[in-house]
């Protein structure tokens, strides 16, 4: 069932774009898909199961159908088409899960995941969804079934129906675990756990058997692709623990997410990176001892819907990185009312993250002096004490993040107990 939300986003683009063919074609072509995999989960049961899925598709096709004639989508309507593939999916799953002999119920995520009206990109309402996880869900459980509910997708005040973005479905199973208080919230996914590095990058990476959650946020907000950033945060503020898990290789152990630091382990205990992010570099004279002055600048980004992930300031300039040019244009015309601007793409940040990397004593020196025949674009330190980050050109990345890795994990270094060949 992979990558169905994203061709849910090409049969809709297509759609807005006025070719309604095309978007029948990919539809059509991902309930092929999926009716082979219900009748390969399901046989000599396929066609009651094709019957409860055909419903989603009727449906998906009228709504492209009719946006193709508009050549728009409203926002609320956009989150109703793509929510519709974690809905098919949980009626699969359960459906799978009935046949193995585990007495499973399909529960609408829209029925136990109360949100605000944030299109594209909800926010959830913890108090709300405490009372319907704890209904819908638990009394399931209670009658000692398993009740199976689709990630990503929720509801607003409204009755609307709403999506949590991109990386929403374990966001979801965490945000359950904590309106339920879990015990443990497991995120089985398609790697073995947390890294030392992208496995993508240096093959020589290894899996982390623990790691505190504060670690693994900064890791995930910095590109690590095994977790959506805001995944652990409820699980974090209960004290629940997060186990990440390998589906497909099941007999590894994965890394367990700990409330609390793992006591003695090495200072940097991995390196995240993310790509095709961009620095905007902002300059004035004005800002020189003016009050203020980053609060008008900051208005700006937030006026935009522009997340800023990285910040340098001096006496008369800012720069600071966003990975989201869709409103660039407009920020950057504000911003030109109030200063000079410069923006440079193809751009990466490079993040090493361990306990207690400010207070360390020559940390700095080891990375940089790594690092010395590269460009530096940009250094900041966060006040978590738990990473360091920089950018540079996105041609220097792999060659960066290879380096600092067998400095810091390979070339004698003592790696954490915590580390194992992956």
């Amino acid at each position: 069932m992979g990558k169905t939300t994203n061709r849910l986003v090409e049969a809709l683009d297509a759609a807005v774009a006025g070719d309604g063919a095309a978007a029948h074609r990919i539809l059509a072509r991902l309930r092929q898909d999926t009716s082979t995999i219900v009748s390969d989960a399901n046989p000599g049961d396929s066609g009651a199961a094709s019957a409860e899925i055909e419903p989603f598709f009727a449906e998906l096709d009228s709504m492209a159908q009719a946006i193709a004639v508009l050549k728009s989508v409203p926002a609320d309507a956009r989150d109703h088409f793509l929510a519709q593939g974690e809905l098919i999916s949980s009626v699969v799953v359960a459906r799978v899960l009935l046949r193995a002999g585990i007495p499973a119920v399909r529960v609408d995520a829209r029925d136990a995941l109360a949100t605000d009206e944030h299109f594209g990109r909800a926010a959830p309402d913890f108090e709300a969804t405490r009372m319907r996880a704890g209904e819908r869900l638990g009394s399931v459980a209670r009658s000692g079934r398993v009740p199976v509910v689709g990630g990503f997708v929720g509801r607003s005040p409204g009755g609307q129906t709403t999506v949590l973005g991109r990386g929403g479905s374990d966001y979801s199973a965490a945000i359950f675990g904590a309106c339920l208080d879990a015990e443990r919230v497991e995120i089985w996914t398609d790697v073995d756990g947390m890294m030392t590095a992208d496995p993508r990058i240096v093959p020589e990476a290894r899996v982390l058997d623990r790691i505190s959650a504060e670690e693994a946020s900064e890791l995930a907000y910095f590109g690590a692709r095994v977790l959506h950033p805001l995944t652990l945060a409820p699980a974090i503020e209960k004290g629940i623990p997060v186990r990440i898990r390998n589906s497909r290789r099941p007999d590894r152990s994965g890394t367990d997410i700990l409330p609390a630091a793992p006591p003695g382990e090495d200072e940097v205990r991995s390196i995240a990176c993310k790509r095709g992010i961009a620095t905007v570099d902002v300059v004035t004279t004005r800002m020189l001892m003016a009050s203020g002055f980053l609060r008008t600048l900051f208005e700006v980004f937030a006026k935009y819907d522009t997340a800023v992930d990285m910040v340098t300031t001096s006496e008369i300039s800012v720069s600071v990185t966003v990975d989201d040019l869709s409103r660039m244009k407009e920020v950057r015309r504000e911003l030109e009312k109030m200063a000079r601007v410069e923006v440079a793409t193809d751009r990466a940040i490079v993040c090493l993250v361990g306990q207690n990397l400010k207070f360390t004593p020559g940390i700095a020196g080891r990375i940089f002096g790594e690092l010395e025949d590269v460009n530096i674009l940009m250094i900041s330190q966060g006040a978590s004490r738990r990473n360091v980050s920089f950018v540079v050109e996105g041609s220097d990345l792999e060659s960066v993040v290879c380096r600092l890795h067998r400095a810091f994990f390979e070339q004698g270094s003592r790696v954490s107990a915590a580390g194992r060949p992956a």
